[in-house]
């Protein structure tokens, strides 16, 4: 079987905001076929990796992907056709030397990623092996907590609601995936019950969910327990939640500004405000809970708190291997959050998963609020055994694209597949 790169094809596609994106295609010479969409965040961190835009006016506000389709059809096209598809970390390499850039902003991170997993889907067909198996092997078997986003604020919610962007549920009591991903969805929809009861709007935001006005941070974490056993289920016993604040949106001048309560505080302040969130509600993990330069912030969240949740760094780490072995060094997290597209390739997403599994910190894999129906993170996920990850609220269909995939894959591994539960995560679940 000829598994030599024939084709890269390009194109510019819109994402789940009404987005331009970049979308390739990818033949061998054996004749198989696949397709990548990439993602992109709304909430970025200053260290991602550059999502190159033509900055035209004239075209959706100057957010079109033209210049980064040329990229591939021309530029990348004309290094990786002839190359191996088998040898993903030379042509994954062959891409970042082409660019020769840091931050990949010459050829764009949007570019080369199409390429690089549209090669690797292209092989993983080509050789009639699941995408979950080629990623990771003949023994992955587990399937992961689907880290529910049921409620938005923040950047996702035009700052119309909390400031804090995310707040999870995470289904970890469930027996198997489909379980949990019942739970979530009845959870979801009890949510919905409680807000219209309250007389609140049930809008949702990027990542489907909803979105009200609140007083406080900690009013969503209140609805979604009370939606929880609004839907029979036990707060801590089979249902837990999570929160991403994405705190660099609200850092200004050293200080931590709550808008909704009208308050400023210090990085230690803001520590002792996470404390007693963790002490009142049953809170397994926090992403994102200091700004992405605020080290100094992060050790000290993760002395008071890194013995007791998981605590992940999204903008700190940006799934960049030089910023993790950082993190690791200064004792400044205990998980990172995985992005393919804040890095730019397969082969950089793996190693920054790797790396942070082999020194026993947590990997949480996630999408972006600018999604495609692609749904390679799921299978990345399963072939990872990450264990956890979140793709939004069981709703719209670019988030449910990649929780429909899992229960395929559950499905295909049959009695082999077991479920994360509460070992998906890096500190033992408290309740």
């Amino acid at each position: 079987m000829d598994t030599t790169i024939q084709k890269l094809h390009a194109r510019e596609i819109l994402d789940s905001r009404g987005n331009p994106t970049v979308e390739v295609e990818c033949t061998l010479a054996c004749g198989t076929f696949a397709r990548a969409g990439v993602p992109s965040g709304a909430s970025t961190g200053i260290h991602e990796a550059v999502e190159l835009r033509d900055g035209d006016k004239k075209r959706f506000g100057g957010k079109g992907v033209l210049n980064a389709v040329a990229n591939v059809n021309d530029k990348i096209a004309d290094k990786v056709i002839g190359m191996d598809a088998r040898n993903q970390v030379l042509i994954d390499e062959a891409m970042i030397a082409l660019d020769g850039t840091p931050n990949k902003g010459n050829l764009g991170a949007n570019a080369i990623l199409g390429v690089s997993l549209a090669v690797s889907r292209a092989m993983a067909t080509a050789t009639g092996i699941p995408l979950y198996r080629y990623l990771g092997g003949p023994t992955v078997h587990r399937l992961p907590v689907p880290m529910m986003n049921i409620m938005n604020g923040g950047v996702h919610a035009h700052w119309q609601g909390a400031d804090f962007q995310e707040y999870m549920i995470a289904p970890y009591g469930a027996s198997t995936f489909r379980q949990a991903l019942e739970w979530g969805a009845e959870v979801y929809h009890a949510l919905q019950s409680v807000i219209n009861k309250k007389g609140m709007s049930v809008g949702v935001g990027d990542e489907g969910g909803f979105a009200p006005h609140v007083s406080s941070n900690h009013e969503p974490l209140e609805l979604i327990v009370e939606g929880i056993n609004a839907a029979g289920l036990t707060p801590g016993k089979d249902v837990g939640v999570a929160m991403d604040p994405a705190s660099s949106g609200f850092f200004e001048d050293g200080k931590y500004l709550l808008r909704t309560e009208n308050r400023k505080l210090s990085s230690a302040e803001m520590v002792d405000y996470y404390e007693k969130l963790v002490k009142d509600f049953p809170v397994v993990l926090l992403e994102d809970g200091m700004a992405e330069d605020d080290w100094d912030g992060w050790k000290l969240l993760n002395q008071r708190l890194g013995g007791i949740i998981e605590l992940v760094g999204d903008d700190l780490f940006v799934t960049n291997v030089e910023r993790i072995e950082r993190g690791i060094r200064e004792n400044a997290a205990n998980a990172t959050l995985i992005k393919l597209n804040q890095i730019g390739t397969l082969t950089e997403t793996v190693a920054a998963t790797r790396l942070a599994q082999f020194h026993g910190w947590g990997a949480f894999v996630s999408h972006r609020s600018g999604e495609t129906v692609d749904s390679f993170i799921a299978d990345f996920t399963v072939g990872l055994d990450t264990g956890h990850l979140k793709t939004g609220a069981p709703a719209r269909g670019e988030r449910v694209a990649k929780y429909n995939q899992l229960m395929r894959i559950e499905e295909e591994l049959g009695s082999a597949a077991t479920y994360a539960g509460k070992d998906a995560f890096i500190r033992p679940v408290r309740f």
